[in-house]
């Protein structure tokens, strides 16, 4: 469904395993920036975020040349991480800092990320990154068992993972993932809320949403009382000139659609545009910690 008069969609849109019409061969580069801000109420920031490029290295142990110990190669993918922490102070820190440092390492020992994916391969990288997720709740609920202090710790979760010319998607919880394509705004996931499933049952109307008293009552995340987690995933083809945008729901708490659009399109850098987004969250009360990470692909 489009929002009047903005040009936003919501995640009635889909695109997922749609064919792109600007499909190439080669790779896209992607120019990113990533931020975080306590806010101006929370006393801590229990969010957390990961941008990072994934290339191959090599380690020279012995050699008769002159050459450095460690020589990598141009980046072959790009992660993109936000986690916020649900369970106050050093429990919300603490599951947040975990499940990224779970998905971090799972990236690196496990996926098979430098793969040329074609047709069922990219839906075996969606299986990899459900697989990491459950492997974080189940860190998250064990060290909650072993330490008192942090029981019920957890923390949303959403990833964006692209290559080539594929963008992967897994996500827990109600941060957000945008696309911004030729001056429209797509979100892309699903806020895991007990309102937002009130609202796709028909027992509350979408305008009804945003002012409830029950909208951050979050109905799915990684940790948690109770192990268990069930991931959202997608998969779409990039085109140059996208935007992403990954953030807390300390940013869309506080901006609308509208303006989100208005500031990611507006800015030539994309580092630009996630510090105006975090500082019109602050302008607008900062009441929760925000955190954004914009990147642009390019040919």
């Amino acid at each position: 469904m489009r929002l009047p008069a903005i040009d936003v969609v919501v995640p009635t849109t889909r695109f997922d395993d749609a064919a792109s019409p600007a499909a190439a061969s080669h790779p896209l580069r992607v120019r990113s920036r990533g931020r975080t801000d306590r806010g101006l109420v929370r006393s801590t920031n229990e969010d957390q975020f990961l941008i990072g490029d994934l290339a191959h290295a090599l380690q020279a142990r012995q050699s008769s040349l002159s050459e450095p110990e460690v020589r990598y190669s141009a980046p072959q993918g790009y992660l993109f991480v936000v986690a916020d922490g649900v369970g106050g102070h050093a429990g919300g820190e603490r599951a947040s800092a975990l499940a990224v440092d779970t998905v971090e390492s799972f990236v690196l020992e496990t996926l098979n990320w430098c793969a040329c994916l074609k047709g069922e391969d990219g839906n075996q990288v969606l299986a990899d990154f459900q697989r990491a997720l459950v492997r974080a709740d189940a860190k998250l609920i064990q060290e909650a068992r072993q330490r008192p202090e942090l029981q019920g710790m957890a923390t949303t979760l959403t990833l964006a993972y692209a290559l080539d010319r594929e963008l992967f998607i897994a996500h827990v919880g109600d941060s957000r993932c945008y696309l911004l394509r030729n001056n429209m705004l797509y979100q892309l996931t699903n806020d895991h809320t007990l309102v937002d499933e009130m609202v796709r049952h028909g027992a509350l109307k979408p305008e009804e949403a945003a002012h409830h008293r029950l909208r951050h009552v979050v109905t799915n995340v990684v940790g948690g009382k109770d192990q268990g987690v069930r991931v959202e995933m997608h998969k779409l083809p990039l085109e140059a000139k996208d935007r992403i945008l990954l953030c807390s729901d300390g940013l869309t708490e506080m901006v609308s659609d509208a303006e989100i659009l208005k500031l990611l399109g507006s800015t030539e850098e994309a580092g630009d545009s996630c510090d105006r987004l975090i500082e019109r969250a602050l302008e607008a009360g900062g009441k929760d910690n925000v955190t954004v990470i914009v990147a642009e692909f390019e040919e």
